[in-house]
This record gives C-alpha cells, structure tokens and sequence, in this order.
C-alpha cells in the first residue's frame, strides 16, 4: 500500500510526514524545503496488523502490511508551474498512489481547497488532513467539519501534526478509503470550461464562507501583523537580522557553547584521552609507531575536530528556535528588494539559510528557482555561507588569535553577505542577465518555537556531525598521519619536510605565498579540506601535533608559528570561499546541468577565495604592522591580471549584447 501526502507549502505535511514515519525530515517555514518526493515506512503504531502478521509474528517476508508513506513538495495546483510542483504533479498521475492524503492548512482554508478539489477529481481515494487545528482554536474560529465533508464528499480529519493529535484516525480512514477506491469529485458550475479556474475559485470562496466561521474579520489586523510591521520593516529588518544574529553567534560561541568547547578541546581531548590512551597501549605492548598513529593520528585529529561540536549544537538549537518561529520566512522577504538588485530574488535566501546547515542540501534547494541564470547563480553563491562543516575551522582562529572576542563568527558571515552581493554584481556584469522570476512567499504566523522540536533538529546535526568525524575524518586524518610520518620508500622520516605529504602539499605550496601562507602544512591542510571542511582543523593539529605540547587553539600555540592575526583572518577566508567539499561540488554538478558550468562555478569560487584572502594579507600587514607582507610583488601582478581578466570579460560580454542587438529581429 502507498500513502501520497500532498498538500500547499507550509501546510505542515513533512512535519506529518516525520509523525507518522519516524523520520526527521527537515521542516521550514518556506516553499521548497522538500525539494523531491521522500518516502518511508509507516509506523508499526499506525498500521492494522493482519491475521497474516499476526500468525508470522514477523518470521516471514519482509512485505507483510508494508505500507509507504511519500512526502511530495508542496503544490497549489495540479498544472505545474514550479519545479517541485512538477514532482508533485508526476508522481500522483504516473504513480497512482492507494489513497493521498491531502494536508490542508485550516488556518488558510480558502486558499487551501483549490488544490484539494483538483485531487478529488483524479480518482485517486483522498482524505483530508485538517491541519494546524491549534492556530484555529487560539484565533477562536470554527470550522463545520461535518458539513464541509458532506460537501466535498471526502472524509475530513483534524489533526495537530506536531503534536500527534488526530493521526491514528487520519491513518486509519486512509486504509479504509484505499480499500474502498472509490472518489466522487464535488460538482460545481462552469466545470470543463475555459475559465474553469476562475469559477472553482468561486464555489471555493462560497464553501469557505458556508463552513467556516471566523472570530474576527480578516481585515483586522492580527499580533503577527503588528510584529511584522517592526521586524519585516524596509528600513529597520535589516538592521533588527543582524542583531538577532549577532546574539545568536554571541551565545553560541562565547557564551555556553565556548565554554563546553574550551573543556573538550583543552582538557578532554588535550589532555584526559591522550594521556589514558598512551597509558592504556603502553600497558599492552603496543609499538611505538602505532601508539603514535592512533594517539596522534585518530584520537589528536577527531578529537580537533569533536571539541567544537558544543558550538555547532548549540547554534543550530537557536536557528531552528528561530525558523519554527516563523522569523526565517521573513528574512526571505527582506532580503528579497536587496537580491533583487544583484540578479536574485528572495527565493535565492532560501538556499542560502538551508546551506548555513550543510552546502550540499542548500545547493540542491536552488532547484526549485524557475529561472535558470538566477538558479545558476544561487548555486555559485550559496558554498559562501559558512556551514556547519566551517564552524570548527572560525572557532580554531577565533580562539587563537582573538581569544574572548564575540565577533568573529558573525563577522565571517558578514563578509559572507558581502562576497554574495559583490560576486553577485560581478556575474551580472559578466554574464548579462537580469533577474525575471516572481518572488511570493506565505508568511506563517508567529508560534512559540517548539523546544523538542529544536532539540531533535540540534541532535541530527550532532549526529550527522560525529559520524562524519567517525567516517570521513578518521580515515583521511589516518591518510594524513601516515603521509606526513613516511616517504616515497615507505621508510619513516625524521623530517616531516621529506615526508609524502610534504612533497605533494609543497607543489602547491608557492601559489599561496602572495597570501602570506608559508609552509607546506598550510597547502595540506587546504588539500585535506576538499574532502571535509572539518579536516582543515584535524589536518593542523596532526602536522602540529610534534611543534608543541599546547593545544592547537591555545593562543601563542602551534598556530602562531605560521600566523599572525591578519594572516590568520586571511587563512581563514581562504578556506571558507574556494569551493566547498567533493560531495557539494557534485551537489553543484548536477544542479547547474553540466560541467561547463561546474567549471565556471569552480574557476569563480577559487578567483573569489584567492583575491579576498590575498587582499586582507597584503593590505592588512600594511595597515597593522607597517610593512609588506610575503609575496607583496607577486601579490600586485596577480592583483593586476585579475583586473584585466575581469575587464575583459565584462567587455566580452558587453560586445556579444551588441552584436545579438544588431541582428535583424526576424
């Protein structure tokens, strides 16, 4: 048996969608979150066991009661007009789900039953979710469930999805109506017809006011209003994002989240793991060389790695606290008048908050952007916003070089905007295109944000986060450990100079000199980062692991011998805005539809990581310490032929727009 879940965006069916699965599915306040079909199993809780089942008691096949549940993307209508609506669309007519349920906003009643009336009429069993039944009650309006069923002739359920209410009945009319499989479409007049939209609206307009009772008139203005008049205003939302965010990053790093870090990095894994480690396989006869792989090696690179994640918990607990708020929708609609300006549009911020978790799924939500040069450019820009993955590496130099400083982490998104809106600028002018697609965007109403619904959020990235640093980052930190303590001959090094690592790192080690990075470590640790961003910092701490017995993050540590504050800063940013790791450039790959524009992509982000960390070096060391920086003279001549490759292109640009213009119109 398959359950289709369909229904508006913002209706709550992923949210249903994890209640009745098990699954914790992404959940935002925005279209497009679910950007292609999900699909699970329903929980055993839910299901009508069979005498069949009964009698196996679950020794026989794995197909006993199977039932499917698929989330699709929100749609407003059964004719597609966005891609994700287009998914919706296929999969109903193609697959012919047993029975759809269809998640219906009742608090959005009207707007809603478009969509529901066309799903009745593609004889497929519906039944309806009417959902977010506690926005109803807490306004004081009343919907006539009974008759509004009667009229549609569907069964008609409420339901509270993130509470649970009203499910096990929802299911439980499913089945029966999947058995059934039989659905008689409402009748309205004018059906069939040319202006066949405009009359269902009609009849809509006219079941919503016979059933449907509301409090207060709709022209009223309501809290969430009042709230959005301060917070969404053209002048102050601006200004009002940024010092939410400031006080989320103040909280997440300097406060709580800092301190926790501070004992994982310092005590936990600087000194009570390593030290019981070493004193655990010495007591077992382990040699030398693998005492030192696994110490060092393992439990010195994770360990890097694993005392951040208080920051990285922390801080997605206070944005998810945010996004179930409803706030995030409305950080699309400010920055919607600013995109628009750079060849973007709100819809590109969706992308950008998702990617502030992980690239790979913020790449891939650029899908649901109509308009393919503003979808290429969300996809070049989104890698920008720091995600989890870059938080260990800001934390490492914040704490190192600006030790009890809270803006270091809001500052690199800050620079983050910047880069968008200038690379944004930058790709306009070369590529000659202006922004088409429409921006519109339900806005919820204001909740008060669910903590176990944060928590569970907080806890899957935890959870993604630990079993990278125990995939991923174990096996290329053991790469590394071993690259850099044997040679070409597999003999061990004394020198870490003549190490594999040393050889292959030092090829590319020169091209960094004009951004004041010295030292093949750098180059490794910018290598290693391709695989995992995480591994920059596991990457430093295994190649500095011998230079000194304080912790990597200790300011005046390892780290200092290669950096100051203004080539730290630098360093940094160059890890942040060259492209991001081999899973998201795939992600990029197969949104930008090909590997000419992959190419592009790549060149660009290198160009803009490059130059930024080139320029904070070269005029940084100026202005603070009075005197060039290393590489100043090769620094000008990249400087100088970066201006001309841009010019030229600008021009390029500029002359084919003159030549398509001079062509005959026919």
């Amino acid at each position: 048996m398959k359950i289709a879940l369909a229904g508006n965006p913002n209706s709550g069916k992923t949210t249903l969608f994890n209640a009745i699965t098990g699954k914790a599915e992404y959940v935002g306040n925005w279209p497009g979150v679910t950007v292609e079909k999900k699909e699970a199993n329903l929980k055993r809780m839910y299901k009508a066991v069979s005498e069949k089942e009964k009698a196996c008691a679950g020794n026989c096949c794995k197909g006993c009661n199977k039932v499917r549940v698929v989330d699709l993307p929100g749609a407003y209508s059964i004719a597609p007009f966005t891609s994700e609506e287009a998914v919706a669309r296929d999969f109903i007519i193609d697959e012919k789900p047993d029975v759809i349920i269809n998640i219906v906003d009742a608090s959005s009643l009207e707007r809603s039953l478009f969509f529901t009336t066309q799903l009745l009429e593609l004889d497929i069993p519906v039944v309806i979710a009417l959902n977010k039944q506690d926005v109803i009650r807490r306004h004081g309006n009343k919907i006539d469930v009974e008759g509004l069923s009667k009229e549609l002739n569907c069964e008609i359920v409420e339901t509270i999805a993130n509470e649970g209410e009203g499910l096990k009945e929802l299911i439980a009319k499913a089945t029966v109506a999947a058995n059934a499989k039989t659905q008689q479409a409402p009748e309205f007049q004018g059906k069939g017809s040319p202006e066949e939209d405009k009359l269902r609206q009609e009849y809509i307009k006219g079941v919503t006011k016979a059933y449907l009772t509301r409090s207060r008139s709709s022209s009223e203005l309501t809290l969430s209003d009042r709230i959005d008049n301060v917070v969404a205003h053209s002048v102050w939302g601006l200004p009002i994002f940024a010092f939410i965010m400031w006080a989320v990053y103040t909280f997440s790093i300097g406060g709580l989240g800092g301190y926790l870090s501070g004992y994982l990095n310092d005590t936990l894994f600087g000194e009570i793991v390593p030290n019981a480690a070493n004193s655990f396989l010495e007591g077992i006869g382990v040699s030398p060389l693998l005492q030192a792989l696994i110490v060092d090696g393992a439990i010195g690179g994770v360990g890097a790695v694993i005392g951040f994640l208080p920051l990285i918990m922390l801080l997605f607990f206070c944005l998810a606290l945010l996004d179930d708020s409803g706030y995030m929708a409305r950080v699309a609609l400010i920055m919607d008048r600013y995109f628009k300006r750079i060849g973007l549009s709100g819809k590109s911020i969706i992308p950008m908050i998702v990617g502030s978790g992980c690239s790979i799924p913020g790449v891939m939500a650029a899908r649901t952007i109509e308009d393919d040069n503003e979808r290429r450019m969300t996809v070049m820009l989104t890698p920008f916003v720091p995600c989890g993955a870059k938080l260990p590496v800001i934390a490492l130099f914040a704490a190192t070089f600006f030790p009890g400083a809270t803006w270091v982490l809001p500052g690199m998104y800050v620079i983050a905007g910047c880069m968008i809106v200038i690379g944004g600028l930058l790709l306009k002018k070369i590529l000659k295109f202006e922004s088409t697609s429409i921006f519109i965007i339900e806005l919820p109403q204001y909740k008060v944000p669910s903590l176990k619904h944060a928590f569970r959020q907080m806890m899957e990235q935890a959870k993604a986060f630990i079993i990278k640093a125990a995939t991923i980052i174990l096996v290329m930190n053991t790469l590394v450990w071993l690259m850099q303590t044997y040679n070409f001959r597999l003999q061990v090094v004394e020198d870490q100079g003549a190490s594999i690592l040393a050889l292959v790192a030092g090829v590319i080690s020169p091209l960094l000199i004009p951004l004041g990075f010295i030292g093949w470590q750098l180059a490794a640790a910018t290598l290693t980062g391709f695989v995992a961003k995480e591994n920059v910092v596991a990457t430093l701490a295994i190649v500095l692991a011998s230079t000194s017995e304080a912790s990597l993050s200790t300011p005046g540590g390892p780290l200092s011998q290669f950096f100051n504050p203004v080539t730290g800063v630098a360093f940094l940013v160059f890890n942040l805005f060259i492209p991001p790791c081999f899973a998201a450039i795939g992600a990029m790959n197969a949104e930008l539809g090909g590997r000419k524009w992959l190419g592009r992509a790549i060149v660009f982000q290198l160009g803009v990581g490059y130059t930024l960390a080139m320029l904070i070096t070269q005029i940084g060391t100026l202005l603070v310490y009075g005197k060039p920086a290393a590489g100043f003279v090769p620094a000008i001549a990249i400087a100088a032929a970066l201006v001309a490759l841009v010019y030229y292109l600008i021009r390029r640009s500029d002359n084919n727009v003159e030549k398509l213009e001079k062509l005959p119109s026919n």
